[in-house]
């Protein structure tokens, strides 16, 4: 019996961990979408199993699940967002980056999320308030901190705010290289790592309103008191805003700058 969605979250986002982890070096079967993106039978299996969980314990709610959309009840205020294999290109070229993401939005909140790593069996985890990472059943509450000087940007396109900012310009510019060290993993796993004090920060441009990708990520960050912004600063979940999750507000404060500078002064071309 599962009491909290918490609790929910994190059997679901193992349960989908599970079938990662089993299905890792296989054969696998490429479902093409559009844009040159594609899912896998893993994809589709692993979604399967969580939606499983949720569908036993929380039967009233909505779903969102990347590869089978929205099912469940119309009208309803909780929705589950559910990414049951972010990573897919990394899986398929046997990379562990990845990771497994389930969140509950409540009305226009994400009240409680998770995501999980398949292979070194964590699961960071919020009930909306603090951040913990699970191991081994023994949760550990998440401290962020920049003292690592990592910084994780993703280049995978879309890029909806471009030719006015590209993530990938921030890797050539001397202030950045001067105070921070880029990496670049290709899954929301590293979203989490803000939050656990693995990366000081996390850069992305995109469009993440109702996004299943990142909804866990910016929930576990803003539980830990990361801080959490498009990269204008605006608000997260906002539309073409992109993400800038930091440590603090320090890196916070100098990725803002960095990123500020690729966008041209009001009135001037674009």
């Amino acid at each position: 019996m599962l009491d909290s969605d918490e609790d929910v979250a994190i059997e679901a986002a193992q349960a989908g961990a599970v079938i990662v982890r089993a299905r890792y070096g296989a054969a696998l079967t490429r479902l093409e979408k559009s844009g040159g993106d594609f899912a896998t039978s893993v994809d589709i299996e692993a979604e399967n199993a969580i939606l499983g969980v949720l569908r036993s314990a929380r039967p009233g709610d909505a779903v969102t699940g990347e590869e089978s959309g929205r099912t469940g009840a119309d009208g309803t205020a909780r929705e589950w967002l559910v990414d049951p294999l972010c990573g897919t290109l990394n899986y398929a070229v046997r990379s562990m980056l990845v990771a497994v993401n389930v969140a509950l939005r409540t009305g226009a909140e994400v009240t409680v999320a998770a995501s999980a790593d398949p292979f070194t069996d964590e699961v960071f985890w919020t009930d909306g308030t603090h951040a913990y990472v699970r191991r081994d059943g023994v949760d550990e509450r998440l401290i962020p901190s920049a003292e690592s000087r990592l910084v994780d940007v993703n280049l995978d396109p879309p890029f909806p705010n471009a030719p006015r900012f590209q993530a990938a310009r921030l890797l050539a510019d001397p202030g950045f290289v001067e105070r921070f060290r880029p990496r670049v993993v290709s899954t929301t796993l590293a979203v989490a790592w803000v939050a656990a004090g693995r990366r000081a920060a996390y850069v992305t441009d995109g469009d993440l309103r109702d996004s299943v990708h990142f909804a866990s990520g910016i929930a576990l960050c803003q539980a830990a008191g990361c801080v959490v912004t498009g990269i204008q600063g605006q608000p997260p979940h906002t539309g073409s805003g992109g993400l800038i999750v930091a440590a603090d507000r320090q890196t916070h404060a100098a990725l803002l700058a960095l990123v500020d500078k690729q966008f041209p002064p009001d009135g001037d071309a674009t």
